[in-house]
């Protein structure tokens, strides 16, 4: 029988998710609002991607007050600073079987959203991806990497088979998912990783390019990297290789027009993930002992 998938968030993560799943005939809906989520009522969601093409898909679109049926998998793919307002519909939209796969860039975020919502099952999960709202309806995905991990952690007594169905559907959609054996080390791996990316490119105020060759802009996000990898190691983090090289071989193959989205918002004076891509990180390294030179650096350029 086919799954249900809500995607709480339809921007360029949760679009692009809900893109893929629905070129692949798959029953997803999408929550969003104002004129983004009118325009996906009104002309589909317009996907333009660099590994599907061009497509305008017919997906089911509502509010999060709106939508009253139940989903097997929920994607939560809101901004960090948004979770709190999802705690309605996630506790509406399941059933005491439905999986939520929460896909943020801070640390710890599963477990968070389980403390808010404590009759959910929720996992914990994360992305490798570019991909922005580009247009009202409008979902880019630029580049070539579409990487999902996502996992139970070892308390939460989830059947491997059920992560894995789940994967295998993703998989026949064109994207790249690993379930995870320690999702608390991969989602610290993807928080340090973005959090040393979207610094580097608001500090220095560049795309990806710019850190794809020798020179100061790459120093930065190298010092960021070292300074959040031993904030990983003494919190036991083991990680599979060199923390920094890992980093730079992520950054070296994305489009080096690309830029995180805190940087784009915080470009376009929006609301933006600085405090969890920061200033958590440096309050966390700060409670390890961790020497963050760099951090403070970048710290400083925004501190009002």
């Amino acid at each position: 029988m086919q799954k249900k998938y809500l995607i709480i968030g339809t921007g360029g993560v949760g679009g692009s998710i809900a893109g893929f799943l629905a070129l692949n005939g798959e029953d997803v809906t999408c929550i969003a609002r104002g004129a983004h989520l009118e325009a996906i009522r009104s002309k589909g969601l317009h996907l333009k991607s660099d590994l599907k093409g061009e497509h305008f898909l017919n997906v089911k679109a509502f509010t999060s007050e709106e939508y009253n049926d139940k989903a097997d998998v929920i994607f939560v793919c809101v901004k960090g600073y948004s979770i709190d307002s999802i705690k309605n519909v996630l506790e509406r939209a399941s059933t005491p079987d439905t999986l939520v796969i929460p896909i943020l860039n801070v640390y710890g975020t599963g477990p968070r959203i389980g403390r808010l919502a404590p009759s959910v099952k929720v996992l914990d999960g994360c992305i490798y991806i570019v991909g922005f709202v580009s247009g009202e309806g409008e979902i880019t995905q630029m580049g070539t990497i579409f990487r999902l991990v996502f996992g139970a952690r070892p308390e939460q007594d989830v059947a491997r088979e059920r992560l894995e169905e789940i994967a295998d559907t993703l998989r026949k959609c064109g994207i790249k998912v690993d379930v995870s054996d320690d999702i608390n080390r991969d989602t610290f791996i993807k928080w340090a990783f973005i959090s040393a990316m979207a610094c580097t490119g608001a500090y220095h105020d560049v795309p990806m390019g710019e850190v794809q060759h020798e020179g100061e802009v790459r120093d930065t996000f190298k010092g960021l990297s070292a300074e959040s990898a031993e904030i990983g190691r003494r919190l036991g983090v083991i990680f599979p290789e060199d923390p920094i090289e890992y980093n730079l071989k992520v950054i070296d193959k994305l489009d080096p027009h690309s830029t995180a989205s805190m940087q784009k918002d915080l470009a376009k004076g929006h609301q933006s993930e600085i405090q969890g891509m920061l200033f958590d990180m440096i309050d966390l390294g700060e409670k390890l002992g961790v020497n963050l030179d760099t951090y403070h650096k970048v710290a400083k350029k925004f501190i009002k």
